[in-house]
């Protein structure tokens, strides 16, 4: 399926690995210019090398961290008007809600809520003025099964949705969709991280925990980055002007409930 998005430009944060980095490729592949955007420089050089061999679309980089104004300047001094936001940050590590700070939850909400909203309103205004715009928050699907060790993400990251749920509706009439994806287990290494995270309490060792994660989701199977790039692709696409406002889970059904 061509999906419609070939010379549109697509800024992707958190684009040097993991789900970012899979999401850019493919919206690469499918012919739009991509910029990425992360803290690192050195996996950013290496990522945008790797995607421009594999697609064959040159793919531009930019030192940019969505928590902060001047990292926001710096993405859009790259990409000053992007067709495509991808908006996605890393969730912190889990913990015991009595040992957060007011420093801890500000981290948060500027990384998984405030950043992003920040990004929004600086691109929504000239994607509705050029009748095409494509906004995709990749979340968590802790929006719909709270996970008590991850209640900063729980929280920052519903705040992003709720907010996405109003405004959405008001873009869509203008051709720009605002849309929010909840991967559930996914073989990263921000799935990594939430394990090493998990240790002392659990009393297991990284491999147990690993392996039942993804033994025990119904897929029997942790997710791949190229599946969540595959469906944040066709959101982005042409084809989907008529989807906006929506959590869309990508979970291999781990989530229990039939709504």
């Amino acid at each position: 399926m061509d999906l419609g998005i070939s010379g549109k430009t697509a800024l992707v944060f958190g684009a040097s690995r993991g789900m970012g980095r899979a999401i850019a490729e493919r919206l690469s592949a499918e012919g739009a210019a991509v910029v990425i955007a992360a803290r690192t420089e050195a996996t950013l050089v290496a990522a945008a090398s790797e995607i421009s061999a594999t697609t064959g679309t040159a793919v531009r980089y930019v030192v940019a961290d969505i928590t902060t104004e001047a990292g926001r300047d710096a993405a859009l001094g790259a990409l000053p008007s992007p067709d495509i936001l991808v908006n996605n940050a890393d969730g912190p590590d889990p913990g015991d809600f009595r040992s957060w700070t007011r420093a801890d939850w500000h981290l948060a909400l500027d990384a998984m809520m405030l950043g992003p909203i920040e990004m929004i309103r600086r691109t929504v205004d000239p994607m509705m003025e050029r009748r095409f715009g494509r906004i995709v928050n990749i979340v968590s699907r802790s929006v719909k099964t709270p996970q008590i060790e991850l209640g900063l993400s729980n929280g920052a990251r519903s705040g992003l949705v709720g907010f996405v749920a109003g405004l959405a509706r008001q873009t869509v009439r203008h051709n720009v969709t605002i849309n929010n994806l909840l991967p559930g287990v996914f073989a990263t290494d921000a799935q990594r991280r939430h394990i090493n995270g998990m240790l002392e309490s659990s009393g297991k060792s990284f491999e147990q925990l690993w392996d039942e994660r993804g033994r025990n989701n119904p897929a029997g199977r942790m997710g791949r980055a190229e599946e969540i790039a595959a469906l944040c692709a066709f959101v982005c696409s042409a084809h989907a002007g008529y989807m906006t406002g929506q959590s869309l889970l990508i979970d291999g059904g781990g989530y229990p409930g039939t709504f």
